[in-house]
């Protein structure tokens, strides 16, 4: 009997690695191809993200320097591009041990995330950055001379869209505290002071000037959003 019931979980341990294993390869293929699609769109990206600067030139200081940042964006991009297959894979590898709730909470709250992150790169992309870049190149102007390594650049840049990024997430992950009834709505609400208190503080650390303006570019939209995620607390 001791045999038999060895045999089974072998065979069901065998079971899961081989899942594994193809799950895995189709996560793998996929970010493959992304990394290859990305190598096409990184000239475009990198004019995108450079574009702040105006006329001025990112230097690479280094020989290998600029196919580094190259290929750094591309498997970015690559990333980015294979993430729905990925998440696909992972969700479809964990779903037999999953509740039906639990599957329902990932399947609404993966794309929810994704679409949020978007909304928050998108916005340090077209907004934020363009604000603050210009504000940094003007700092003690006609005594620094500014010019930027473009691995430099690129980090800080990828630094406050990932920021960004996250801190869009925040109605999301009230929505579900609030539906998991770890904190009520008016909690949320009751919390308001320290939150505008924090959100300055974080807009201070997170920016990268002291210009009050790019601050309040930071500040104000997070305001927004936890006042958005009180709403849907309320209707979690």
């Amino acid at each position: 009997m001791n045999n038999k019931v060895a045999g089974k979980t072998d065979m069901a341990i065998l079971e899961h690695l081989e899942d594994l294993r193809r799950h895995l390869l189709k996560a793998i293929i996929a970010l493959a191809i992304g990394v290859v699609l990305g190598t096409f769109l990184t000239p475009s990206v990198l004019k995108t993200l450079v574009a702040p600067l105006g006329d001025q030139v990112p230097l690479a200081i280094s020989p290998t320097e600029a196919p580094a940042v190259f290929f750094k964006i591309a498997v970015v991009i690559g990333i980015v591009i294979a993430m729905p297959v990925i998440m696909y894979q992972i969700f479809q590898f964990v779903a037999p041990g999953l509740e039906h709730r639990e599957r329902h909470y990932i399947i609404v709250g993966a794309p929810a995330a994704a679409l949020s992150f978007a909304a928050g790169v998108t916005f340090a992309a077209k907004v934020l950055l363009p604000a603050a870049i210009p504000f940094l190149q003007g700092f003690l102007f006609g005594i620094v001379e500014q010019r930027y390594s473009i691995e430099r650049y690129i980090s800080f840049v990828s630094n406050i869209m990932l920021w960004a990024g996250l801190v869009f997430e925040t109605p999301l992950v009230m929505y579900f505290l609030a539906k998991l009834g770890v904190v009520t709505p008016q909690g949320f609400a009751k919390a308001r002071r320290v939150v505008i208190i924090g959100a300055a503080a974080g807009a201070a650390v997170i920016t990268p000037t002291t210009d009050p303006v790019n601050m309040l570019l930071i500040m104000v939209p997070f305001l927004l959003l936890y006042e958005l995620g009180i709403l849907l607390a309320r209707l979690a």
